[in-house]
């Protein structure tokens, strides 16, 4: 879907990363994953999640019904990580970057209209 390079620097954490930076049983962790609270990514192997993903140790709140319109659309987990990590036009920043400032209805719109 999208052919862009991501541009929101970020770390990558495995699942043992996000077990100790969130204090959660890898059985949680697991569970994010599979409720869409967090997605990620085996482009590099063993499943990785963008640090940007998480706040204070938790994973941004807008990011699941973001994942779910992005997915509806037709996105892979690689497709939909990569426009959340850049630079979109219209916001002048990666979308991840609104999610974080609490601002998902904008991106949210811009998802939908990838439908």
């Amino acid at each position: 879907m999208t052919g862009s390079t991501p541009t929101f620097p970020t770390d990558w954490l495995t699942l043992p990363d996000l077990v100790a930076v969130t204090g959660e049983p890898l059985g949680r962790i697991r569970r994010l994953l599979d409720e869409k609270h967090l997605v990620a990514s085996r482009r590099h192997g063993a499943p990785q999640v963008p640090a940007a993903f998480l706040m204070e140790g938790r994973p941004v709140t807008s990011l699941r019904g973001t994942v779910i319109v992005l997915q509806d659309a037709g996105f892979s987990d690689d497709e939909l990580i990569d426009w959340l990590l850049t630079e979109d036009e219209s916001l002048g920043h990666a979308p991840i970057e609104s999610l974080r400032a609490g601002r998902k209805s904008e991106v949210r719109r811009i998802a939908q209209a990838l439908a």
